[in-house]
């Protein structure tokens, strides 16, 4: 079958109506994650798992129990013996009920000030020892950790013990039950194939859903209010965020040159021919868009003059065949190798994964990377990811969020979160009869401009489409 071409099309973007935040998960379900953790620990003839969050490191935590440490670090230990243990300093302690273990006596809780800030109060604490020892950690325990990362052979000699913990904290459990009997376990809740992050539930989609849709929206005020002369920080504050957490930082960047990555807003002006790159991302969502600064391809530099035929419009014909792909069972290795033949990296430049799971995090982990066996299956939350790079045409993107559920998954979200479901399939709709882009059944779009390509900044409502 003939590959079908890209277009440009005006319209009008779609309403897909505002989002309202859904009811938190409940204690139920932290009880449920806590018991599958369990059950993952005792297949692994483990005593103990000790959980280490911080600010920037918090969502294995949140996933488990529902509170994230806003500015000091914080430890949780799980064991079949007893309720877990949550580990806090002097300001996080008073925030603990934002978890509904906590508030539901689930959940016990240790003031441990070395977690605290420097020189705040430490004189009301034990030691660390003496709290693990608490816990029955000892010889013959078998304690896991779980950070933020684990190891490959390929990365450590001896990846099963690379810990990326603090060190004060892996020297004690090492002191207590022997350098052999702790290990690296964070892949239980991060592995893109069986971490029990990966297995999104309906109230976690729902919640993705509504940070999407605040994302979404935040983009497509500034791309619709960016006018020539405003400064970057001017397009930043389109966006509105509401208070709700922010998963990375607010990115806004512009020049004739290419600004440094991951850059916020710097005190640039909005110049017709420049590039331009914003992101906005909330817990569970980060939308992005890239282009130029521009009316038409008569506002590019010379070299740039083709674009959208050379470069947005490839990638817009790659990004709908990656589309096709995603289905419950495909191996990751099929999207990865989609997108390396149809998006050379001499010309496209794309260096990372295209594509990822997000989920608290911006980025858990990938199943998709060249040579992956590993399925795509239901829950899992995707971030539409595919970074192209050139020296001549700069960028463009349709990063968006997007979830997999099984008809059991799809069939509980419609009946907990009809709104949000109602959403999902008229995005599907949008994207197939407006931009051509055909889905899986198990696909629910989650942004508000899902797959929508301006590559013309200045006139946003242009969008790439493929050919009838």
């Amino acid at each position: 079958m003939a590959q079908r071409k890209h277009r440009l099309i005006d319209i009008e973007y779609p309403a897909f109506a505002e989002s309202v935040l859904p009811p938190r998960s409940d204690m139920a379900e932290f009880q449920a994650r806590l018991g599958r953790t369990l059950s993952v620990m005792a297949d692994r003839n483990l005593t103990h798992l000790v959980v280490y969050g911080d600010r920037e490191h918090f969502a294995n935590l949140a996933y488990l129990t529902g509170f994230d440490p806003r500015f000091e670090e914080a430890v949780l230990i799980l064991s079949p013996r007893s309720d877990p243990l949550m580990l806090v300093g002097n300001e996080c302690e008073a925030y603990l009920p934002i978890s509904p273990l906590f508030t539901g006596g689930k959940l016990r809780h240790e003031r441990y000030q070395p977690l605290s800030l420097l020189d705040q109060p430490r004189q009301h604490s034990r030691l660390l020892r003496d709290i693990l020892a608490g816990e029955g950690i000892g010889a013959g325990s078998k304690v896991g950790c779980v950070g933020w990362k684990y190891f490959t052979d390929a990365e450590h000699p001896d990846a099963t013990h690379a810990l990326e913990l603090p060190s004060f904290m892996v020297d004690t459990l090492r002191e207590l039950a022997g350098r052999p009997n702790v290990t690296n376990e964070t892949d239980i809740l991060m592995h893109a194939d069986y971490g029990l992050r990966s297995f999104c539930s309906a109230s976690e989609i729902a919640y993705f859903e509504h940070t999407n849709v605040l994302a979404s929206e935040s983009m497509t005020r500034m791309l619709f209010g960016l006018k020539e002369g405003m400064t970057d920080f001017q397009v930043a504050e389109l966006a509105r965020v509401n208070g709700t957490p922010l998963g990375c930082h607010l990115g806004v960047k512009t020049g004739k040159k290419r600004p440094p990555g991951l850059s916020g807003a710097m005190g640039n002006r909005i110049e017709r021919g420049n590039i331009f790159a914003a992101n906005v991302c909330y817990w569970g969502s980060n939308i992005c868009r890239a282009g130029w600064v521009a009316a038409s391809a008569g506002d590019l530099p010379a070299q740039a003059s083709d674009y959208v035929a050379n470069f947005a419009g490839p990638y817009f014909e790659a990004m709908s065949e990656w589309y096709a792909l995603l289905k419950i069972g495909t191996p990751g290795g099929d999207l990865a190798r989609i997108i390396a033949d149809r998006l050379p990296f001499d010309k496209f430049g794309i260096f990372l994964n295209p594509g990822h799971l997000i989920h608290l995090d911006e980025w858990v982990s990938s199943p998709i990377f060249a040579g992956s066996t590993i399925p795509l299956h239901s829950g899992m939350a995707i971030q539409v990811d595919v970074i192209p790079s050139s020296k001549v045409y700069y960028s463009t993107r349709m990063e968006d969020g997007l979830v997999l559920a099984d008809r059991d998954l799809r069939n509980e979200i419609r009946q907990r979160f009809p709104e949000c479901y109602a959403r999902c399939q008229a995005r599907r709709s949008f994207m197939a009869e407006t931009l051509g882009i055909e889905l899986a059944d198990e696909v629910l779009p989650l942004s508000n401009i899902p797959a929508l390509v301006p590559p013309f900044l200045l006139t946003a409502n242009r969008v790439l489409a493929l050919e009838t």
